[in-house]
């Protein structure tokens, strides 16, 4: 014979302050927990989001990123004429691009922090259909314009429109702002990549971009251009490409939430066990008459397990819930792989709350498990004596 739900649920309103104590504590740990996994899911969506699935990335071999890549022109003449490059309006959609760090002032402290300025052609706009300008224009071809990412244009001194940035001992007017979504874009600056070579005395590209006409021709492309004699280039989804770099920081965000998150849920898991104890305590005779009435020690044991259980899915819902709010932070910090500032957003998904929600559980589980064995081995004797 099993004991009712009910008799478990009623018993956690009836111990209402110290109940709404211990889930407030396992709150607080599955807040921490589905925080950081928000913060590595936001950095790794930003910068996954940031590729395109039909593009691909040609930078030169060994090379992690577009700032440690060097392709020369004759190079890029060869990648330019891959017959799998996707045509649009009689151009093909192949765009060589330079990357460039440069340090800027924040707005407010003052503080500087790298930045990405991107060399572009009117192609790169084509094959990057995420980017919309929101404000002001395209900078023209063969002048010192460049746009900002609303990012920067938010975050840094001299990136709104209108104002004047000095790198490359050139002076550059902001002649406009474009939105990227929540993509790395939004943390670059754009600005004519023949222009920009000249500015930084740079006389090889960072890397190549061009669309497939069929995304399933990668696998060709990408042998032909890794097997020619005349080239020391590799070939990369752009999708594959932006997801590489996310690893690094993802990784450490995810292993500095663990270990925060196990010191925190000792404590949370203590405190439930002590929670648990004391209701066992002040229920002795109640056991003792349960046990009377012929509910089996499993049934007791199955009771309080229940009760630490929907103490754990209390906390997790409510940690849960405040970490959603989250989801309206945006962050920056430095990618480790570019060494430039990158804004993202925490997000939320559904593996993050399925996670957290098994975490909440468990802490639940191993808080009461303890206090339900010991109730469960009470002797009905002794417990129905006890005042």
């Amino acid at each position: 014979m099993s004991i009712p739900y009910s008799y478990s649920f009623r018993n956690l309103w009836t111990r209402r302050l110290t109940t709404v104590l211990t889930a407030s504590g396992m709150a607080l740990v599955v807040f921490v927990f589905a925080a950081t996994l928000m913060l590595a899911e936001g950095l790794r969506k930003t910068l996954v989001d940031t590729g395109s699935y039909d593009n691909v990335v040609v930078i030169r071999k060994s090379a992690q990123t577009e700032v440690q890549s060097g392709i020369d022109r004759s190079q890029a003449a060869v990648v330019e004429t891959q017959p799998e490059i996707a045509v649009a309006g009689g151009k093909r959609l192949v765009a060589k691009e330079i990357v460039v760090l440069i340090s800027l002032p924040k707005r407010g402290s003052g503080k500087p922090s790298n930045v990405i300025i991107r060399g572009v052609s009117a192609t790169s706009l084509l094959m990057r259909p995420q980017v919309k300008v929101i404000e002001g224009r395209m900078p023209r071809p063969g002048s010192a314009e460049i746009m900002a990412g609303a990012s920067i244009a938010k975050r840094f001194k001299g990136g709104g429109i209108g104002e004047t940035l000095r790198f490359g001992m050139r002076d550059w007017t902001v002649v406009g702002i474009f939105e990227a979504g929540n993509t790395g874009f939004s943390s670059e600056i754009w600005g004519d990549v023949d222009q920009l070579m000249q500015a930084f005395r740079r006389p090889v590209y960072s890397s190549i971009i061009f669309k497939l006409r069929d995304p399933s021709e990668f696998a060709r492309v990408k042998e032909r251009i890794e097997g020619d004699p005349r080239l020391t280039l590799e070939a990369k989804r752009e999708i594959t490409f932006y997801a590489d770099q996310s690893q690094a920081m993802a990784k450490f965000l995810r292993i500095l939430g663990i270990t925060l998150t196990i010191i925190f849920s000792l404590g949370a898991v203590i405190g439930a066990m002590i929670t648990m104890y004391a209701a066992v305590a002040n229920r002795v005779t109640e056991i003792g008459t349960l046990r009377a009435l012929g509910f089996q020690r499993g049934s007791i044991l199955a009771a309080f397990v229940l009760e630490s259980l929907f103490l754990g899915l209390l906390g997790g819902v409510v940690g849960l819930f405040f970490a959603s709010f989250m989801q309206l932070v945006t962050i920056s910090t430095m990618n480790w792989q570019t060494f430039s500032e990158l804004a993202f957003t925490f997000t939320l998904t559904l593996d993050i709350i399925g996670k957290s929600l098994i975490f909440s559980l468990v802490m639940g589980f191993v808080g009461g498990l303890l206090p339900a064995v010991r109730a469960a081995r009470m002797n009905i004797v002794d417990a129905l004596r006890a005042t």
